[in-house]
């Protein structure tokens, strides 16, 4: 009987990113290069800006239905910032991650985030991993923070293209990739061998744990091998979104 962990069920979300604020829904609708799929405005929302959301919306094709203001901010998770209005832009890359791994070309490398809960990091943390060109990161669902406006602007808007893949957990995650033949990696300060002397095999999973306790223990004991930055400075870590950076563009030389 395999222990591995199931895959659960996708989720709605894992097609959108949600966008909430008149500005942003407006920018938002205003870039050529970003699908919407909806505008939501809350009831209580009346006046001008109704009206330049419509037409705005309407001059794109974009349909815009009506909420209560509760189930507005239910749906943007941010009560005290939607202002009675959201958007779902479609985010072209993202998918589950049991797809991904199930598909022809399931991606080399990934990254795991587990427990990363400040936006600022996972934005940045998705800037640099699609911008070295890696084939997955997986963000979960619980336990590492939203796919919010913060997200997207720490990620300069990258978050919409980036190749995002999407479970219910980082310990979930653990289990599809070691299922599907991946070796585990965990990055921390403390890791006993190198990044850059390590040799990695065809399919290789990479864990950036929180900012305060690291990975969790369900994740931790998958990991095959520790990793750390080498640091002859004095200084006694990396930011996690920095040390990503440095994993993802030490994968980028040994591509090249």
């Amino acid at each position: 009987m395999s222990t591995e962990s199931p895959a659960s069920p996708a989720s709605p979300k894992d097609r959108f990113l949600t966008v909430y604020g008149r500005k942003p829904v407006l920018e938002a609708l205003g870039d050529p290069d970003l699908d919407v799929d909806k505008v939501i405005l809350a009831d209580s929302v009346r006046g001008p800006v109704v009206t330049e959301i419509r037409r705005a919306a309407e001059a794109s094709g974009v349909p815009v239905r009506r909420a209560s203001a509760h189930r507005v901010k239910v749906l943007a998770g941010n009560g005290k910032q939607d202002q009675g209005v959201l958007a779902d832009v479609v985010a072209r890359r993202m998918r589950p991650l049991a797809t991904a791994l199930s598909g022809p070309k399931p991606p080399a490398r990934v990254l795991v985030l587990d427990g990363i809960t400040t936006p600022a990091n996972v934005g940045m943390i998705l800037r640099t991993a699609t911008a070295a060109g890696l084939g997955g990161i997986v963000v979960p669902r619980r336990g590492v923070a939203a796919l919010d406006p913060l997200v997207v602007k720490a990620s300069a808007g990258v978050a919409f293209r980036a190749p995002m893949l999407r479970c219910g957990s980082a310990a979930e995650a653990a289990g599809l990739l070691a299922e599907a033949g991946y070796r585990l990696y965990g990055l921390g300060a403390a890791g006993p061998n190198s990044m850059f002397e390590a040799e990695f095999p065809a399919r290789a999973a990479f864990v950036l744990g929180g900012e305060t306790a690291g990975a969790g223990p369900e994740v931790r004991a998958r990991v095959a091998e520790w990793l750390s930055v080498p640091m002859p400075g004095e200084v006694e870590s990396l930011n996690v979104s920095a040390a990503a950076a440095v994993l993802c563009f030490e994968l980028v030389r040994r591509e090249r």
